[in-house]
Formats: C-alpha cells, structure tokens, sequence
C-alpha cells in the first residue's frame, strides 16, 4: 500500500513539529504526515538523558514563535523543552499525523507526475509514501552514534567509558572519580550536574572554549508576563534576545580583542583568587568563531569555587587500568569516564536523493537560502542558526515553505526548482569552526558566494527576505502539471520571464 499526502515531512522534533504547526495553521485542508525514525517525540531532547541537559540558547528564542515560552527559566532543561515540544504537537493534533519507526532512507522525484516517492524501513519492511513536496527536519546529525576519538588504551580500563548520546539509565556515579571529556556545552553542562553526586568531577580539555555565565531565570519576561499577558510579553522579550545576541555576536565579530577581555573580567570575577585563567579558560581562536558556552547562574564556575570540581588542560597519551595518562606524564584516576566529545554530522538523515532516475550528489548541489537544494524541485528542508536559536530559522524557513506553497497554488504550478547559477562560487554551507563540523562539511550541500545561495546568519535579515521578500525572485523556475494529452510538454516559468512550452 501506498499513502499519499501533500507535504511529507521527516522528524518529529523542534523542527518538525513546528512546520507541521505552521503548515496546519495556513492549510486547514492540506493533508500531511510525519516521518520520524524513532518512537516518540522531540528529537533531540527526547534523545539526549544525560545529567544536567539543557538548552544553550534561552527559550524565549528557542520556543516557537506561535506559542509562548511561560516558565520562569529562560534557560530551561531538557524535561522543560521536550514536555514544551509535546504539548505543542497535542494540543494542535499534530501527535495524530505522525508514523512512529520510520527512517525515511530514500526519495526518488518523478517529473512526470509531479511527485515524490518516499521509501522509509519499518518493523523489518519497506513503507512507501507518496507526496507533493517533501519537507526533511531531521536536523544535521547521527542519532545512532556520537563522535569518540580513537583513544589507546581503552580495552585497559577498568572503569566505565560512555558518552552523553547513549547515556545508561542505570549509570551510578555517586561517589566516584568523574572525568568529563571536553569542553564544549555538553561538558559545561554535564560537570556541574555531576559534581551534585561524584566524589570529584574533573573536566579534560585539550584546549579552553569560552564560558558565558547568564541568569537562568529571565527578569524582565517574569515581569512582563505579569503586567501585558504572556503573549505580548514573549513578542517582546523574543526581540529583546535577538537584538541583544545579535549585539553580542557582532561585537565578538568586529572587536575581537574587547571582548576577550570582557569575557576575561567575567571569568576571574567567578573563580577563585589566584586560579590560572589563562591555561584553563583563555581560547586560542576568537570569540564566536565557534559558539559560545553558556552556564546558567555561573554553575560551573561555582563548583570549581567549592572544590567539587576542576579544570585539567592537557592530552590524553593513552587510557590506563586506572584512569588516563596525560602527554605531560601526569595520571587521572577515574571510575567512570565521560566522552563528551562531539557529535557525527549527517545531511538530510542519510537519505539518498533522486531527481528523474539520476542520483543527487548533495556535496554537488547548492542550497538555495539555506533551505531549498539546486535542481531539486518541491524539497526542503531545516537548518538552524549556529550563532543563534535553532527554532529562530526553523520558524523562518516553514513560514516561507508555506508562502511558496501558496504562491504555487495560486498560480497553479505543480513544480518548484531553484535553478543553479554558474557564475556564484562555491563556499562552505556552514562557515563555523567547531571540529564536529569541519569533519563532515565536505559532505552537505555548498552554500554560494552570494545572495539567495549564501546562508545567511542573521535573523533580521532573515526576516525580512524569508517572510516578506519575493517569492518569484528570479532564481525558481515554476512548472504546471503536465496533462494526460500532452505529456512530452510541460509549461515552464523561467527565472524573470514568462512561461513558454518547452520540450520535456
């Protein structure tokens, strides 16, 4: 059996359930369904149990445009976003138009239908759907597995060795020596939550990333929220985060040196007198070329004041029986060892593209404002800021899905394609630093030397070109359905003219 719905989305997390609201929201009548490979909702922070889990981001800008973040905590843990994400696909009815267990591994696009052939595995079988246009929200990396370096020496250790992707329910570390590998958000957070129960949390870096503390709870929304009602308080405070990230950004950008130094002064205020900033918590690369670490109220900062925690930065030479042993010969004693070293980056969930039989190399595609490919009609799909919430550009790029869906309608076009430009020079899709993402870039689509190709990292600019700029740009080609009495014809609008019949 086959089913057919309009707009076939992949993932049930933050994403998807937020394109899922939005397309609802603007097409009553347009059928969709869900695809998420996992059996419940909310992606991410349905799959991540580690201790301490939380967002990075405040949710004021996290939550979704159309439904108020209400709780005290702007920066809220991992239980707080997963039942925010639920509520959302229950009270909209969203949860009834998902297919739990399906990992969507391929799409073929049929020119002569003007359709999409989905095949997802379930339970040992292959299902097939059909649809219109194909919306992928499967965020960009493995959920099966975590990045762990290949460390010598681990088949010595006799304690445990886990990472915060898989992390055991039944892991006990009361009492014990906790090595923390990292230094990036998962580690900032994992070694103050820890330190609640080990003996001792020790957090190995190879080198310092830049530790943000912030109030965890929001003053001015707590207040707001009293005196104007939630909604009108979340507009507000949602464009207060913006204007004030943006600031932060780019000031990090322009004035480097300055805001080391405000970092700097921010650091040593929270730590101990005497404590050598400048071997644990001065980076070498520049403020926000990679992004930036935020501790909630300083905790971080805090358990190293009460001793409960420290900060060793060095190289692993090799595990031992007992612990580590360091490249400067110093040895950590651990009972459990915790790899928070990165995540494995996968496009588009590893699904394979095809376009009219012919396979889609993504590395040879470029992405049309950071969410349409080159060459591949009625597709999309979701990438976040990483200078700035996720759910800021998520809630962007459904809001334009739905624009283009409905300038299609209106006009009566079947297909939608953006047309590569060959004059625009190839740049990375994501210009960022982080090691997880130079591993893997070179496998996602390119990103142009110039506008609608380049992705773009800012959420006014954003605003204004995704939710109120041309939707006939000059860079789509539009296509109506061909007929049953002519099918070697179909009519086609080209970029900046009108239509005309062209061979097929």
């Amino acid at each position: 059996m086959t089913e057919h719905v309009d707009v076939l989305i992949v993932g049930a997390g933050l994403s998807g359930i937020g394109a899922a609201h939005h397309l609802q929201a603007v097409f009553p009548s347009r059928t969709y369904a869900i695809l998420e490979a996992r059996d419940a909702i909310g992606g991410t922070w349905d799959l991540f149990r580690y201790p301490g889990v939380r967002s990075d981001s405040d949710m004021h800008t996290l939550g979704y445009r159309f439904r108020p973040w209400t709780q005290a905590k702007a920066i809220a843990d991992g239980p707080a976003i997963l039942e925010y994400i639920r509520a959302t696909a229950t009270d909209a009815g969203i949860d009834r138009r998902i297919r739990f267990g399906h990992r969507v591994v391929g799409a073929s696009w049929s020119s002569a239908e003007s359709r999409w052939t989905v095949r997802a595995e379930h339970a040992g079988t292959t299902a097939v759907f059909t649809c219109d246009f194909f919306y992928v929200c499967s965020g960009y990396y493995r959920y099966d597995e975590g990045y762990t370096p290949d460390f010598a020496g681990v088949e010595d250790f006799g304690g445990q060795i886990v990472h915060p992707q898989s992390w055991p329910a039944d892991l006990d570390y009361t009492g014990k020596r906790v090595v923390v590998i990292g230094s990036g958000a998962t580690a900032v957070t994992l070694v103050p939550a820890m330190a609640e129960a080990a003996g001792h949390v020790t957090m190995l870096q190879r080198s310092p990333s830049y530790i943000f503390p912030v109030p965890s709870e929001d003053t001015v929304a707590n207040r707001l929220r009293r005196l104007i009602g939630p909604k009108r308080a979340y507009t507000v405070v949602r464009w207060k985060n913006v204007l004030l990230g943006t600031f932060i950004y780019q000031f990090s950008q322009r004035r480097p040196q300055q805001m080391r130094k405000f970092i700097r002064k921010l650091t040593i205020d929270r730590l101990p007198d005497g404590y050598d900033v400048d071997t644990h918590f001065k980076p070498t690369y520049g403020p926000w070329d990679q992004r930036l670490c935020l501790v909630p109220d300083g905790d971080l900062f805090r358990t190293i004041r009460e001793r409960r925690a420290s900060v060793v930065t060095d190289r692993i030479d090799r595990f031992t029986e007992t612990g580590l042993r360091l490249e400067s010969g110093r040895e950590l004693e651990a009972d459990v060892v915790v790899s928070a070293t990165g995540l494995q980056l996968l496009a588009l969930g590893g699904l394979r593209l095809t376009v009219d039989g012919r396979e889609i190399p993504l590395p040879k595609t470029m992405a049309y404002k950071g969410m349409m490919l080159s060459g591949v009609p009625n597709f999309a799909f979701t990438i976040g800021y990483t200078n700035a919430s996720w759910t800021l550009k998520a809630d962007l790029v459904s809001e334009f899905v739905c624009r283009l869906l409905r300038h299609m309608d209106t006009n009566g076009y079947a297909e939608s394609t953006p047309w590569p430009d060959p004059t625009v020079t190839e740049t990375p899709l994501l210009d960022f630093q982080a090691g997880y993402v130079l591993r893997a870039i070179d496998r996602f689509p390119k990103a142009g030397s110039r506008a609608p190709w380049r992705l773009g990292m800012s959420y006014g600019h954003d605003v204004i070109t995704l939710r109120h700029g041309r939707i006939d740009d000059g860079t789509i080609r539009f296509a109506r359905r061909r007929t049953p009495t002519d099918s070697a014809l179909t009519e086609v609008v080209e970029p900046g003219r009108g239509p005309e019949q062209v061979t097929a």
